[in-house]
């Protein structure tokens, strides 16, 4: 899956124009790090502000602990992924191990690479009680959990253009009916109902992760999750793809969808020029949409609402989906003074005072609790506070799914997804469900 872009904060850049820029002495594919028993290495990903501010996490470690130092090794996206991969592949991994968590992090634990931290988190409960409870769930892997949920929260959104819904005498929608009926209204009016950048594939998947959550609750997709046998085949499932199929083939996107790009922002550009009425995106598009789209997010025209309720549906209305954090793993292959020392880490450096300012003054809502009072005076206060709100109350905070799902999966779901919604090769829900049903446990 393509990198999510930090929502306020737009100085995400690719990095070093190498695939590896190497910190401090030790480089990939070293176990341990230094020449000290307790030295660690770590390796993360290239881009601002995440590598400054993780950076300067392990800056701070190593100054109150000169014995057990931490190296830190940074890669871009890409290459970190290839890397990593095949660093663990060897039991040549880095001590502390920066992820995702759902199907990455579920493939490095049926391998036994990374340790299992559940009684460490229950010997450390002040640690666990001060982060979103929902962080916890793409760390967790048969009840157990083998990785630290750290940085940042980002849900995914229905945004929808104020203006344009005021001119034309619309409200936002509560209900799934609601939004049938503002198709209706929106084309005749000759307004696209939905902007779609449908061509990145994975933003297509959002709509089938809400109605699948709102219809069918979070035990659909965590049957999948598990590989449970014929887990697609759900009802829940079934009526979701039915109802999805529905909104395409009422007119529910953008004419073309097919051939936008979220790469280009052109999506979000539809919206704040009135072309369409509602955007279903992440939360880091907010940024983009405020520096790109004139006096659009400063003037107020810009709303912001969690899915709708699907009538009679089992979903709980406050549960969302998208990124609930990013995740650290120690090395199973660490020796046991290298794994000390990223506990160490864990409960004394990661997510302390300092790097959650550091996280807000950025622009981003780092999974912590109580820290909304900390950006009350932004500019953007009213969004952060629904975006921490979204977050920290959330009955149940559903990782994307190609980031949940192992790779083979992922990939096989995001080819159905566009096929999908482009109405091609035969993909009805029917087909849908059987050709997924097909990869389960792959």
């Amino acid at each position: 899956m393509i990198s999510r872009r930090n929502f306020l904060n737009l100085g995400v850049g690719a990095g070093a124009a190498a695939a590896l820029a190497a910190c401090g002495s030790e480089g990939p594919g070293t176990s341990g790090g230094g020449s000290k028993a307790g030295s660690a290495s770590y390796w993360f990903l290239t881009g601002q502000p995440g590598e400054g501010i993780r950076q300067h996490a392990v800056d701070r470690f190593n100054q109150a602990n000169p014995d057990a130092k931490i190296t830190a090794t940074t890669f871009q996206n890409d290459a970190y992924k290839t890397r990593i991969k095949t660093a663990i592949g060897a039991g040549q991994a880095p001590t502390i191990i920066w992820g995702w968590g759902g199907g990455g992090l579920k493939s490095y634990v049926e391998a036994g690479q990374v340790e299992d931290l559940t009684d460490w988190f229950g010997q450390n409960a002040a640690v666990k009680d001060r982060l979103f409870p929902t962080a916890f769930g793409p760390a967790t892997i048969n009840g157990k959990i083998y990785a630290m949920p750290a940085e940042t929260v980002a849900p995914i959104v229905l945004y929808y253009n104020k203006e344009v819904f005021e001119k034309n005498g619309a409200k936002a929608p509560e209900t799934w009916d609601d939004v049938m009926n503002l198709v209706t209204l929106f084309n005749g009016k000759g307004i696209a109902p939905f902007s779609l950048g449908g061509q990145s594939r994975w933003t297509n998947m959002m709509w089938m992760e809400f109605l699948f959550d709102r219809i069918g609750g979070s035990e659909v997709f965590q049957a999948i999750f598990e590989g449970k046998a014929n887990a697609w085949s759900h009802p829940a499932a079934k009526e979701a793809l039915t109802k999805l199929r529905q909104l395409i083939d009422a007119d529910g996107f953008v004419k073309g969808y097919a051939t936008i790009t979220a790469d280009s922002n052109a999506d979000q550009a539809l919206l704040y020029r009135g072309r369409a009425a509602m955007m279903l995106h992440g939360a880091w598009t907010y940024g983009s949409m405020s520096n790109d789209g004139g006096d659009f997010v400063k003037s107020g025209k810009l709303g912001y609402m969690n899915f709708p309720v699907v009538t009679g549906g089992k979903g709980d209305p406050s549960s969302t989906v998208g990124n609930p954090g990013q995740y650290y793993s120690i090395s199973s292959k660490a020796t046991a003074e290298q794994k000390e020392t990223a506990k160490k880490f864990f409960k004394d450096t990661v997510l302390n005072d300092a790097e959650v300012k550091e996280w807000i003054d950025s622009g981003n809502i780092p999974i912590v609790k109580g820290t909304e009072s900390s950006f009350a005076s932004s500019k953007d206060a009213d969004f952060l506070k629904f975006i921490y709100d979204t977050s920290a109350n959330a009955k149940n905070f559903a990782q994307s799914w190609d980031q949940a799902l192992s790779p083979t999966a992922a990939e096989a779901l995001l080819d159905n997804i566009a096929k999908f919604f482009q109405k091609s090769g035969g993909i009805s829900p029917d087909q849908f469900i059987t050709n997924m049903n097909g990869v389960i446990g792959k």
